[in-house]
């Protein structure tokens, strides 16, 4: 066959239909991620602004630099989370969307092109992405930061605030999202850099393990980004006995090492996948699930992590929480006045929404990829349901390897979200005298995990399993065998 034929019968390139290919699967969800993000961004910056105008009016707490600094530093470090979620989730969305992009990839290196053309032209269908979705958001956001202003201002009764809604600083995390998604799919296409002509002939196939463990460099990145992290964490934990300030050290660590863990995500989530899979039996749809799950260990991976990041945020601030309740507590005199307990449990509240936030875009990944998943497994499911496999057999294997990722994730975040929360009140309360009842002042901070957070945080990650295998079942049993080997 000649190149023109091939040409010929390959799909039309991106570039002939203007912006057809954000109407690929996993695109859209993309553009959500990325509009979340702003979104949020915009709500917390105006509600930080609002808040400081009505601090500002206020004559005893008017002038306090100190309460100016903790409002700015939590919109900072929130906005910096989301961003940094929708950075992972973006990242390996484009990643998945490219392993099934394999076949045509291949065949325009085929007639010429070069892979380094092909990831700039996926770099900038990440800038358009980020551009839409930050464009988007920036709307939303500011029409629900202006309705949530005039109804505070109409229950609170707070009358002529001097606060301006409409600011140029609105514009900073559109573009900040714009940037991050540009730079997630940047480092998502990478493995478009890795695909040969010759894989033309194939499909779309996901790494195997002998595969990913070859790659030293980037498992030699992740390693010492964990290892530095967990370093700084430490160094937080005793900077935190002499100084508040061991919490600043000690973000930066969670930061390094959770980002070592994501890049680090195929040496870390395979055995905790292959332990999981043992507790759903041995009928044949289990088995296929578990085998799924460990076959192509960077789309499991992949699928995972964003939910490990949101069990763990979700998990570290409630431990931070009730570990700074339990220290108040005990400096109190064992018991914590009615007017403090409030306000913690109101700014408990107010933090566990803010932060579940970064979870429910985590969770838009997981459903995404799940589906992209699904979508790129057509000959799969096909020679499954010509070998004998019923509708019912393929529902239940998808729906299990949703729930394999779901429970692996939790019990990961879970136990990192118990660290973090722990060493970041320790770092924060290391000063803090402390008198326990059988002896001398102390200043360890044991770390405490409150009940009811983590139930809420365990429903709900059942009910994203359930929500996730939704529309993967559905395509997944309408898979055609003659139709899908024909591919």
């Amino acid at each position: 066959m000649t190149a023109a034929a091939v040409a010929e019968r390959m799909p039309r390139p991106a570039a002939s239909v203007p912006l057809a290919w954000l109407r690929e699967r996993g695109m859209g969800a993309s553009v959500l991620v990325a509009a979340l993000s702003s979104a949020f961004g915009v709500v917390l910056l105006v509600a930080t602004d609002y808040i400081g105008a009505l601090l500002r009016a206020d004559p005893y707490v008017g002038n306090s630099e100190t309460l100016a600094f903790v409002l700015g530093f939590l919109s900072f470090v929130l906005i910096g989370v989301a961003v940094y979620v929708a950075a992972i989730v973006t990242a390996n969305t484009f990643a998945t969307v490219i392993a099934g992009r394999t076949r045509r990839i291949a065949l325009l290196r085929l007639i010429g092109a070069s892979a380094r053309s092909q990831r700039a032209e996926v770099a900038r269908q990440g800038m358009a992405v980020g551009a839409i979705g930050a464009a988007i958001g920036l709307v939303a956001g500011t029409v629900v930061a202006a309705a949530g202003v005039w109804l505070a201002g109409t229950l609170l009764g707070t009358g002529q605030t001097s606060f301006t809604l409409l600011q140029p600083a609105l514009l900073a995390p559109a573009v900040v999202v714009a940037l991050t998604t540009w730079a997630a799919a940047w480092a998502g296409s990478r493995r478009v850099l890795t695909v040969t002509p010759l894989q033309s002939l194939g499909g779309s196939v996901e790494a195997a393990h002998e595969t990913l463990t070859r790659r030293t460099r980037r498992n030699a990145a992740a390693i010492v980004l964990f290892v530095l992290g967990g370093m700084l964490l430490a160094a937080g934990v005793l900077v935190g006995l002499i100084t508040p300030l061991g919490v600043i050290v000690a973000f930066v660590g969670g930061i390094l090492s959770f980002t070592g863990l994501a890049v680090g995500a195929t040496l870390v989530m395979p055995p905790v996948l292959r332990l999981i899979g043992r507790i759903f039996g041995r009928s044949a749809p289990a088995r296929l699930a578990a085998e799924n799950a460990l076959r192509y260990p960077e789309r499991s991976s992949r699928m995972a992590i964003g939910v490990v990041m949101g069990v763990t945020l979700v998990t570290m601030f409630a431990v931070a929480i009730e570990s700074v309740k339990s220290v108040l507590t005990a400096t109190s005199g064992g018991e914590l006045p009615a007017e403090m307990a409030t306000l913690l449990d109101t700014f408990s509240g107010i933090m566990m929404g803010l932060v579940g936030f970064s979870a429910v875009i985590a969770a838009v990944g997981l459903v995404n990829l799940l589906t992209i998943g699904v979508v790129q497994r057509r000959r799969e499911l096909g020679l499954l349901r010509a070998l004998g496999v019923s509708n019912g057999q393929v529902r239940r294997m998808v729906l299990l390897e949703a729930a394999h990722i779901t429970v692996a994730s939790l019990l990961t975040g879970l136990v990192l979200g118990t660290a973090y929360g722990w060493i970041g009140a320790q770092s924060l309360l290391g000063t803090v005298p402390v008198r326990a009842s059988d002896g001398p002042a102390s200043t360890f901070v044991l770390p405490a995990v409150p009940l009811w957070p983590v139930v809420a945080v365990i429903l709900a990650t059942a009910v994203l399993t359930l929500v996730a295998a939704v529309v993967p079942t559905r395509l997944a049993t309408r898979v055609a065998p003659v139709e899908a080997l024909a591919e």
